[in-house]
């Protein structure tokens, strides 16, 4: 019974002390974050931002810094004629009125005869303290030149902290013209800056084509041909000429690079490095002008420009020509017959024209520091917008800076030839500027001239000749390099 009962009273205490414990406030526990809703942004954590250090490019030492321009230098050119003339003057002057005296630098601008004489001269000189101290020259020769490692490399001056010119004044030169002068021959080297550049263009005498039931200039060698051989039998009514003419074809290299584009092909592959003379759309530019001199309805110009004269007189009806010649010809027509004309692209077989471009540069051989450092002052001088603009007016060569096109919109509005030679630029090609192609453009006039001159002989027998030539010179002026 005790035992009992002593049971029961532990039952009793164990139950109210867990009562007791059940009845007694709970401790807080710190609060759980409370799960949101699906459809309920999540507020991220806002991270500090992290705030760089600047970098700051470490200053570019100038290697010029220490060099002090020469007091004179000379500038070898080949431009005639009385607007050029006056035009080189003004910007001569111009420069050593100004850069040239903040310097200490005086130019003298001397004609030494036409690229050809000024390559021979050069030839002689190069790696002597004779040489110019700029001279005029187109790429293929500055090549020929660079294999004696005698011309100045611009890349180490263009990007100068001193004396470089700005990335912007870089940009503002039309791509091309901007890229012609550097050699990939070469490593690259820039061995010249464009000053102007030009275009083959044919000339039209659009009142005779008109007097010919004519709406325009022919876009085919077949039209060309077709209204050539009209002229012949038709002359116009305002011609002072003895004879009547469709075209005249100057013995130029440049020419026949012009038709051989014309067809639709090159004169030069650039991925094998060889020429390509003897291609068959040289062949039939070739073939195409036999047939013109066989039917009549071509000759060749007998005197140096001579086809200006006749164009001007209106005893004839197509020439093909520098676009720089656009500062000659509207003289020639207003002293002549006095009639509308104007220029556009040579007649095509593809649709589309490719137009030859070319022009010499300015480029400054190897001499001493100080002279090679008063010479790039002028050519930056020379290339800069506003004096582009006086010599493309001066000159009718193009521009090279876009900016300096910009500045002459007045000047294409009075002069639409000009503007009209201007839109073709977008179908510009170029020539070959390789060493040694001076030599080659010599047997490609040979060549030219007994074609005309023998209608009978093979032309793809005398190109492939030509063509033999051209790649065996190539490659006896690439050993040089060896």
């Amino acid at each position: 019974m005790k035992k009992s009962l002593f049971s029961l009273l532990a039952v009793l205490m164990v139950a109210a002390m867990v009562l007791g414990a059940c009845s007694q406030p709970a401790v807080e526990a710190p609060e759980t974050p409370v799960e949101q809703p699906v459809d309920e942004p999540v507020e991220e954590p806002v991270e500090e931002p992290v705030v760089e250090e600047p970098q700051v490019d470490e200053p570019v030492e100038s290697i010029w810094a220490d060099v002090t321009p020469a007091p004179e230098i000379v500038w070898w050119h080949q431009h005639t004629g009385e607007a050029r003339e006056a035009a080189l003057k003004q910007i001569v002057d111009g420069f050593n009125d100004t850069v040239g005296a903040e310097h200490g630098v005086h130019l003298t601008a001397e004609y030494s005869g036409g690229y050809s004489d000024i390559f021979t001269k050069m030839l002689a000189l190069l790696n002597t303290s004779d040489v110019p101290d700029i001279v005029v020259a187109y790429q293929n020769q500055v090549a020929t030149y660079q294999l004696a490692d005698a011309m100045f490399d611009m890349n180490t001056i263009i990007d100068d902290p001193i004396y470089g010119m700005p990335q912007a004044d870089q940009e503002d030169f039309i791509p091309a013209f901007f890229e012609q002068d550097v050699f990939p021959l070469y490593d690259n080297q820039r061995l010249g800056l464009a000053p102007n550049r030009s275009m083959e263009v044919m000339y039209y005498n659009l009142e005779w084509l008109q007097e010919m039931g004519y709406d325009g200039p022919p876009t085919t060698p077949e039209e060309f041909k077709e209204m050539a051989c009209k002229a012949v039998e038709q002359p116009f009514s305002k011609s002072k000429g003895d004879t009547s003419m469709g075209y005249q074809l100057s013995i130029d290299t440049s020419r026949f690079a012009s038709w051989t584009f014309a067809f639709g092909g090159d004169i030069y592959d650039g991925t094998t490095n060889q020429y390509t003379l003897n291609s068959p759309e040289a062949v039939a530019a070739f073939e195409f002008l036999q047939d013109l001199f066989d039917s009549g309805c071509a000759t060749l110009v007998a005197e140096n420009y001579g086809d200006q004269t006749d164009f001007g007189n209106g005893a004839l009806l197509f020439t093909v020509g520098s676009s720089s010649g656009l500062s000659y010809y509207p003289n020639v027509v207003k002293e002549g017959a006095d009639f509308e004309w104007t220029v556009g692209a040579l007649p095509n077989v593809t649709g589309t024209p490719k137009q030859n471009v070319y022009g010499a540069s300015v480029s400054i051989p190897k001499s001493t520091p100080e002279r090679e450092l008063a010479a790039w002052l002028f050519l930056k001088y020379y290339t800069q917008p506003d004096i582009q603009q006086i010599w493309a007016e001066a000159s009718g060569y193009y521009p090279v800076r876009q900016s300096a096109a910009d500045m002459m919109t007045d000047y294409m509005a009075a002069n639409p030839t000009f503007k009209a030679s201007w839109d073709l630029l977008g179908y510009g090609a170029f020539e070959p500027a390789v060493p040694g192609y001076d030599f080659v453009r010599e047997q490609v006039n040979i060549v030219m001239a007994a074609l005309v001159d023998n209608t009978s002989l093979d032309v793809q027998e005398e190109l492939d000749k030509l063509n033999e030539f051209g790649n065996t010179s190539l490659a006896e002026q690439l050993e040089q390099l060896n």
